[in-house]
């Protein structure tokens, strides 16, 4: 009896932690995305994952949402903020006057003022941040809106290998 007790146990303790330890070696599915990421759920205890292949040119091309609003991104991890153009910041409803410009961003085109403003969510292929830091810049200091490390930084991962992003939440 004291034999079938302990087997009981063990494989008690067994059921509660190898689906933790099974859910590291288990590959995830990943959506290849462009233009538009989507994420895959794969059960209420896993993560989000979103997958983008470079383009020609080896950037990460892909489609957000800014409070529910569509919005062209390049990655950038060079980028310590999310950077949008005015005109998109416009689109948005987030309109800065010119006392608003008081941050000096160096860019590839020089030093020049922007706008520090905070993005309610910004959202890639299910994958959600609140209250994200950004920069409002002039249209022709930037060809698109950066995706910066105020976003990248707070995902559970991400990873950039041979033509390909993962990102994960």
């Amino acid at each position: 009896m004291r034999n079938i007790v302990f087997f009981a146990i063990v494989a008690l303790a067994l059921a509660g932690v190898m689906p933790r330890l099974m859910r590291g070696t288990a590959s995830a599915p990943t959506t290849q995305a462009r233009p538009t990421p989507k994420a895959e759920p794969q059960s209420a205890a896993s993560y989000r994952t979103v997958e983008v292949r470079s383009d020609s040119r080896g950037h990460f091309q892909l489609e957000g949402s800014v409070d529910g609003r569509r919005l062209d991104f390049m990655v950038d991890t060079g980028a310590s903020v999310v950077a949008l153009r005015e005109r998109d910041a416009a689109r948005l409803g987030i309109h800065p006057v010119p006392r608003d410009y008081t941050a000096s961003v160096s860019t590839a085109n020089g030093t020049i003022k922007a706008a520090p403003v905070s993005l309610s969510s910004l959202e890639v292929g299910g994958i959600r941040v609140f209250d994200v830091r950004a920069m409002v810049l002039p249209d022709e200091a930037l060809s698109g809106n950066l995706l910066g490390m105020s976003f990248l930084s707070r995902v559970r991962r991400f990873e950039m290998a041979n033509g390909r992003l993962v990102m994960e939440q």
